[in-house]
């Protein structure tokens, strides 16, 4: 939870700089590229974030040897999209807009899969401290400053060559702490036969892992055939502050999975709905508190980043909410992936199918009506929200058929939570506009986190956030 806190303060300073040094056209190029290279990064780590537990909790070979197929696989896998975008780069920059220094963005990817896969191995020995460090400390701050430095030296490629740094910057937290933790491998001889056996297994989960990610994407892609870069740049940007809840499922995934694989073991189902019920509704109750202090001084929020991005407004609305309702379907994945890989798997096609109908028809809708560009920022967040909130409803519905038992995160805490909170933000946009950010949101989040902590958590809740616990409560 410190952890999300810090990645929250570290990518806020990000966005501020980004937005005001760079502005919405070189964000827009920026962010295109982004998409491409998190998107093939994402593949080549071969679903290990989740993957990784279950063949550590199965194998009898030592642990580092796994974790360096693992790693072995990810490199070669990484240079094949690699080389095309670096010889090809009109992949990554449609527009035409780009530098050779800018072309070296390629050299993320492999970097970015292998920070996936060593703190998938040191979430499975309970570590999530070095994730904390690499995710929420290192990596954000690293891109926040260099964004900053860059822009006076190289302000043409400042923001690819942040990036860079800032994923292998994070690479190292992760590999120093997975040496440790770990070693390195014992009588291990890369072998081509178990290297394919590794990537076929993973190929239902990589699937599911990149249509999951795609569904958080897909709107810039369709977005770049229907607008400019500069209105790519301001959905960018509202989609990266509606993000920051969104991040928070990153805080509980690592411990999850292990918990889940070991009941999986057992075939302990009721445990597994408990869990999956329970940690559903601390993420839900925490992205609505979040989605209601960054979305009622939305105007405030958005003008933060520049006068030039408060049209996105709207899409910034929209993606919050999304936020909130893809909680239920987060958590239901988290088991899918293992119990139901397959059909999850189509699961999600169908919910990135149905958010590309959505897209385009609600775009086209605003072009009837003669609306703006913001407004077609809006639509394509509206279409994510439905598919998102479809998917839970789905998903949840599944799983519960499969494990046996009801899979509900709602608690009425959150209405009692969120009719105060809305009052107070109503009363702090009465404010100027620097007291909303600096009064209003901490208000907010004060007011909602009060209340959803003494209505919404139970005995067994407020006992798992301790860090020191007595014995009986063990």
């Amino acid at each position: 939870m410190f952890g999300f806190l810090l990645r929250l303060a570290a990518r806020i300073p990000f966005l501020f700089i980004a937005g005001r040094l760079y502005g919405t056209e070189a964000l827009g190029v920026f962010a295109f590229a982004l998409v491409v290279i998190e998107l093939a990064a994402l593949v080549c780590s071969l679903g290990e974030k989740r993957g990784l537990a279950q063949r550590l909790t199965e194998s009898e070979e030592h642990p580092s040897n796994l974790v360096f197929d693992a790693m072995l696989v990810a490199v070669i896998l990484s240079a094949i999209p690699a080389l095309l975008f670096w010889f090809v780069p009109i992949t990554m920059f449609p527009s035409g807009q780009f530098t050779d220094m800018d072309k070296l963005i390629v050299w993320a990817i492999p970097g970015y899969a292998l920070t996936e896969i060593v703190l998938a191995a040191q979430a499975y020995r309970y570590d999530i401290a070095t994730t904390v460090r690499a995710r929420a400390v290192v990596e954000p701050w690293t891109i926040s400053i260099m964004a900053g430095v860059l822009f006076y030296i190289i302000p043409e490629s400042g923001l690819t060559m942040a990036y860079l740094v800032s994923i292998y910057t994070g690479l190292a937290v992760g590999i120093w702490a997975f040496l440790r933790t770990y070693g390195l491998p014992r009588g291990w001889r890369p072998t081509p036969i178990r290297h394919a056996k590794l990537v076929w297994r993973a190929l239902p989960l990589v699937t599911a892992d990149a249509v999951e990610w795609g569904t958080r994407r897909l709107d810039i892609f369709i977005l770049g055939w229907f607008a400019g870069p500069a209105a790519v740049g301001i959905y960018w940007m509202a989609q990266q502050i509606a993000s920051l809840p969104q991040k928070l499922k990153t805080s509980f995934e690592p411990v999850l999975g292990p918990v889940i694989t070991k009941n999986l073991k057992t075939k302990n189902y009721g445990a597994i709905a408990r869990q999956v019920c329970q940690v559903g509704f601390w993420i839900l109750a925490a992205q609505a508190g979040i989605a209601l202090a960054l979305g009622v001084p939305g105007e405030a929020v958005m003008g933060l980043t520049g006068p030039d991005f408060v049209g996105g407004t709207g899409a910034l609305a929209f993606l919050l909410a999304a936020e909130v309702v893809a909680a239920t379907a987060v958590v239901a994945e988290a088991v899918l992936v293992y119990v139901a890989r397959v059909r999850n798997l189509w699961l999600s096609i169908g919910t990135i199918a149905l958010q590309a109908v959505l897209t385009v028809a609600l775009i086209q809708l605003v072009v009837h009506f003669g609306y703006g560009e913001p407004f077609k920022a809006a639509a394509a967040a509206a279409a994510l929200m439905i598919a998102l909130g479809t998917a839970s409803l789905v998903k949840a519905w599944f799983l519960s058929r499969i494990l046996g038992h009801p899979i509900n995160n709602w608690r009425w805490a959150l209405v009692w939570a969120t009719g105060p909170a809305v009052v107070v933000g109503f009363l702090a946009t009465l404010l100027p506009e620097w007291a909303e950010l600096i009064f209003g949101i901490p208000a907010i989040l004060l007011t909602y986190g009060w209340i959803i902590w003494h209505k919404g958590f139970g005995e067994d809740d407020r006992v798992l956030f301790r860090k020191n616990m007595t014995k009986s409560e063990e």
